[in-house]
C-alpha cells in the first residue's frame, strides 16, 4: 500500500509570500494515498529533515513528496534524508513551487492554484515509483575511431596521448582522407602529405 507523505516549504518568504502554503499542505490531506501532509519554514534546514525523518517513522511512510524550491538545488539533500530514514531515496519526487509558482506569479489564489496541482501530479507519480538501486559497471578504457581523415587521425592521437588503447579504422587503402588528395595547404602552402 502506498503511504504518502507530503512537506510544503515556505522557503521563508520566498514561497509563502505568494502561495499559501498552509492552503496547499490542507489540499494534500485530501489527495490519494496522502497520509501525512504538513507545512514547514524551511524544509532543506537540518530540523526540516528531522521533521521529514521523524513523519516517515511515526507515519510508516513509503513514498515522500516534498514541495519547496528547485530540485537541481535539494534533490540530492532530501534523497539522502530518505535514505538516512531508511527509505529507498527513489520513492521521493519534488514539486518546485519557488520557480514555477511564487517566482513568475503575483495573484495568490492563482499561485496556490498551481500549486495545489503541482502537488497533486508529485503525488500521482511517486505513487508510481518503483526502488531504484545504483550499480557499478566496469569500463574498458578502449575505444574505436571510424575514419583515417585528419580529423579520425587528431581524435585517435588525442585518446592515445589520454592512456587509452586506440583502434583506428579506415575503409581506404591509406589513410588522411581528403587531405592527403591536396597539393599544399594554406596559409604556407607546405606540401600537405
Amino acid at each position: 500500500m502506498r503511504r504518502v507523505g507530503v512537506f510544503i516549504c515556505h522557503c521563508g518568504t520566498n514561497i509563502s509570500a505568494t502561495v499559501d502554503v498552509e492552503k496547499v499542505a490542507e489540499a494534500a490531506k485530501a489527495m490519494p494515498n496522502v497520509v501525512f501532509a504538513m507545512d514547514y519554514k524551511y524544509m532543506c534546514s537540518e530540523p526540516g529533515q528531522a521533521v521529514i525523518k521523524e513523519a516517515i517513522q511515526t507515519h510508516q511512510l513509503n513514498r515522500v513528496v516534498v514541495a519547496s524550491c528547485t530540485p537541481r538545488m535539494h534533490e540530492p539533500t532530501f534523497r539522502k534524508t530518505l535514505a538516512g530514514a531508511g527509505l529507498n531515496p527513489y520513492l521521493f519526487e519534488m514539486a518546485n513551487l519557488r520557480e514555477q509558482c511564487s517566482w513568475v506569479h503575483t495573484d495568490k489564489e492563482k499561485a496556490t492554484a498551481k500549486a495545489i496541482d503541482l502537488v497533486r501530479m508529485a503525488v500521482a507519480k511517486v505513487a508510481r515509483n518503483q526502488e531504484l538501486f545504483t550499480s557499478t559497471i566496469p569500463v574498458t578504457k578502449r575505444a574505436l575511431v571510424i575514419g583515417g581523415g585528419i580529423a579520425g587521425m587528431q581524435a585517435a592521437l588525442d585518446i592515445a596521448d589520454a592512456g587509452h588503447q586506440v583502434t583506428l579504422v579506415e575503409r581506404e587503402a591509406t589513410i588522411g582522407g581528403k587531405m592527403a588528395m591536396l597539393d599544399k595547404t594554406f596559409p604556407t602552402l607546405d606540401c600537405s602529405a
